[in-house]
């Protein structure tokens, strides 16, 4: 099951230790969606709040508006091709596959068997940036692109949870960039390829019609505000320190991620 399915991020339903909220992060009635997700790294009271952060989105008969309805325009050659392939499997943030998606980037697997630390590490804080966009976005409750042109995206089974969540700012770039930024500070030696695949990874969501490109450049905002909150968090900062000697023994061993150049095919079709 894809994230979209979880964009609702169905966080606070299907995570019994987010019971707590705030105001700007009300309790959602979304499904136990079993995503077997671990307790965040940061309180609700403690994120980053993107309603003192972020704008409101582009509004109708805007200049943003047009550059967001060009970028979509802009992916279209895209759809059916391996680049959309590649955004449906960016869409599915069901551990093991996002760890599996930023791979090739790192320069060996992460995985819980070979990399226990790293890949607990990115599964606690997708709560953190996931949470960190609900302020905003269910403010605004912004249409997504695939409804406001009756079309279709790439993971037609969630599409209707996100006829229902909004799309600014995006949960899946915030996700995605986060763990671009955490896994650069962790391996700096591969800090350019990690933080492409970051980007990439957003475009991901406008290839896949769910979003548009300002709700991307947002979740991206929320996303490196999080990660600057997380800094302060000794959990976080141990198992930092954890996941870099991990870091340091897989390039030792020198067994790269399989299925690289495939994935460097269709990132070149950006």
């Amino acid at each position: 099951m894809s994230f979209a399915a979880a964009s609702c991020l169905a966080l606070l339903a299907a995570c019994p230790a987010r019971a707590q909220t705030t105001p700007a992060v009300p309790s959602l009635q979304a499904p136990d969606l079993h995503l077997d997700l671990l307790p965040a790294y940061l309180k609700t009271s403690d994120l980053p709040d993107s309603l003192k952060l972020l704008p409101p989105p582009p509004a109708d008969g805007s200049a943003s508006l047009a550059r967001d309805e060009d970028a979509r325009r802009a992916t279209v050659p895209l759809r059916g091709t391996p680049r959309w392939d590649l955004a449906k499997r960016d869409a599915d943030l069901k551990f093991p596959q996002p760890a599996e998606n930023f791979s090739c980037a790192m320069g060996f697997p992460i995985n819980a068997e070979t990399t226990p630390r790293l890949y607990t590490l990115m599964r606690k804080m997708f709560l953190d940036v996931g949470l960190s966009t609900y302020g905003v976005k269910n403010k605004f409750h912004r249409t997504r692109p695939f409804v406001a042109h009756s079309e279709a995206t790439c993971t037609p089974s969630d599409e209707n949870v996100l006829r229902t969540d909004g799309s600014y700012p995006s949960g899946h770039s915030a996700a995605g960039w986060g763990w671009a930024l955490v896994l650069a500070e962790i391996n700096p030696e591969r800090s350019n390829e990690l933080l492409a695949r970051g980007l990439a990874f957003g475009r991901s969501r406008v290839i896949c019609n769910a979003h548009w490109q300002s709700d991307i450049e947002a979740g991206r905002t929320m996303a490196a505000a999080t990660f600057a909150r997380l800094h302060a968090d000794s959990g976080f900062v141990a198992d930092m320190k954890a996941a870099r000697k991990e870091v340091l023994k897989m390039r030792q061993a020198n067994k790269p991620a399989s299925g690289c150049d495939a994935e460097t095919v269709a990132l070149s079709a950006q």
